[in-house]
C-alpha cells in the first residue's frame, strides 16, 4: 500500500480583514470577524515537508480564503497558489492536502471550504527582515507583515497553549502593506490583523 503519510514544516503569515486581532483565534471559530465576514490570504515557507515519497521541501505556497460568517458554519471559498519550481507530484500533493482530502491537520477543509477556486502556479516568495515577514506573489499579493511588541520590548506578544487548528501558539502582528489581487478580488488590509505560525501539520 502506497504511504500516504504527509508532513509541512516551516512557517505562515496570514493577514485578513479584521480591523483588531482576529477573534476566530480566541473563540475557535465561534465568534464572528471584526466585519461580521473573513477575507484573508495566508502565505505558507515549507522548509521541510513531503507526502508519501514526494519531497515538498523547499517550496513556498499562498493561499486565499473568504469565509461569509462563522468560520465554524463552513461554506468557505478558497483558492491556493503553488510556487512554480514545485513538481507536477508536488503540486497535485498539495492539492490533496488544501482540499483536506490528505487528512490529517487539514481534514477540516474538506467540510468547511464549499467553493474551491482551484490551484494556479506562480512564483512566490517569503522573507523575514528584521522581524517583517514579507510574502509576495508578483501581481497577485504583495505582504508586509510585522509582530506586535509586547511589554518586553525584545519579545514578540504571542498567544499560548491555543486550540486553533493551525498552531498552538500565534504571534499577533499587523500589516503594514497586504494588496491581493486575484480571482476577480481586489483586497488591501494595511493595517490590519495578521499572525506569524510556526508551521507544523501532519497526516493523515
Amino acid at each position: 500500500m502506497a504511504d500516504r503519510s504527509w508532513t509541512l514544516k516551516g512557517e505562515l503569515v496570514l493577514s485578513c480583514n479584521c480591523t483588531v486581532f482576529c477573534p476566530c483565534v480566541l473563540s475557535l471559530g465561534y465568534h464572528p470577524p471584526t466585519e461580521g465576514y473573513c477575507q484573508t490570504w495566508a502565505g505558507f515557507r515549507i522548509d521541510a515537508g513531503h507526502f508519501g515519497d514526494v519531497d515538498l521541501s523547499g517550496l513556498n505556497l499562498g493561499l486565499v480564503m473568504e469565509i461569509p460568517g462563522y468560520m465554524s458554519r463552513g461554506n468557505w471559498t478558497a483558492g491556493l497558489f503553488v510556487d512554480e519550481r514545485a513538481s507536477i507530484y508536488a503540486q497535485k500533493a498539495f492539492g490533496k492536502i488544501f482540499s483536506g482530502k490528505a487528512g490529517g491537520t487539514t481534514a477540516l477543509l474538506s467540510i468547511l471550504v464549499g467553493n474551491f477556486l482551484g490551484i494556479e502556479r506562480a512564483p512566490i516568495s517569503y522573507a523575514i527582515e528584521n522581524k517583517t515577514r514579507l510574502f509576495q506573489i508578483p501581481d497577485i499579493i504583495d505582504g508586509a507583515v510585522t509582530p506586535i511588541r509586547g511589554k518586553d520590548r525584545d519579545t514578540d506578544t504571542v498567544i499560548s497553549n491555543s486550540e486553533y487548528w493551525i498552531a498552538p501558539e500565534i504571534t499577533v502582528a499587523r500589516s503594514d502593506k497586504s494588496r491581493m489581487r486575484a480571482f476577480g478580488r481586489n483586497w488591501n488590509f494595511v493595517g490590519r490583523s495578521a499572525e506569524v505560525c510556526k508551521l507544523d501539520w501532519r497526516g493523515p
